[in-house]
């Protein structure tokens, strides 16, 4: 629930784009009713956007448990979680510094493989992404074809 407004205004955004592009109108001018416009035409332009929130907001729901069972109001000591064994450490961290290390980095690590999974997931279903690597490596080997101008100016 926390993280709803965080979601709703990009996809809300995209939606107003959306419904303005030609595919949009051409599906009205078929008939198309408003319900069979968002599933078919405006919901499968949304899909990836949605999932790469998915990633995202795990990955802030993760940081925001860890950090209210620092607090002690989140998971309680019978149950495992990270901010609790980060909590528990940091009056032992004199003698066994690496109690409240370990759950620290094991905290950071998951929430960053999360974030690199999520942008890993956008550049994999992101359309226009693909186009422009494409238009890379197509530039990248038309160089390459191409011979240097040192080259030229030696012979």
């Amino acid at each position: 629930m926390v993280f709803i407004p965080y979601v709703a205004k990009p996809i809300r955004a995209q939606v107003l784009t959306l419904r303005e592009r030609e595919f949009v109108d051409a599906a009205r001018q078929q008939g198309l009713g408003p319900v069979r416009i968002m599933v078919g035409e405006i919901l499968p332009n949304l899909s990836s956007t949605i999932i790469v929130f998915i990633p995202l907001i795990l990955a802030n729901a993760i940081l925001l448990e860890a950090g209210l069972s620092y607090l002690g109001a989140g998971v309680q000591p019978p149950n495992a979680s990270w901010g609790t064994m980060i909590s528990d450490g940091v009056h032992l961290i004199p003698a066994a510094i690496h109690l409240t290390i370990v759950p620290g980095v094991m905290l950071v690590l998951a929430v960053l493989g999360i974030n690199v999974f999520g942008d890993g997931l956008r550049d994999a279903l992101d359309p226009r992404a693909r186009v422009k690597v494409r238009f890379a490596k197509v530039r990248r080997s038309a160089s390459e074809a191409s011979p240097a101008p040192a080259a030229e100016e030696a012979s």
